[in-house]
């Protein structure tokens, strides 16, 4: 590995550990199925921001996923 490789390791961790913390106190003061609601919607954000900037290509399985995941929210959502 170079030294730019261990430089994103890093801040890879330390932004996970950042998600983490967030994530946790967002459940000690808010809804739990809110939060639930808000990370997993990450799923569908990670997905068009991959084809948006890294130019990966959404096939049919992952299109199918993103949209049951997307459906999920709007279920859960509703009240």
């Amino acid at each position: 590995l170079q030294k730019v490789n261990y430089i994103w390791l890093g801040l890879s961790g330390l932004t996970t550990a950042g998600s983490w913390i967030f994530y946790y106190k967002a459940l000690k003061v808010g809804d739990v199925a809110t939060v639930a609601l808000i990370d997993k919607g990450s799923v569908v954000i990670a997905i068009l921001l991959a084809w948006w900037l890294l130019k990966e290509a959404i096939t049919l399985r992952i299109a199918i996923g993103a949209l049951l995941v997307l459906a999920g929210l709007i279920v859960i959502a509703k009240k």
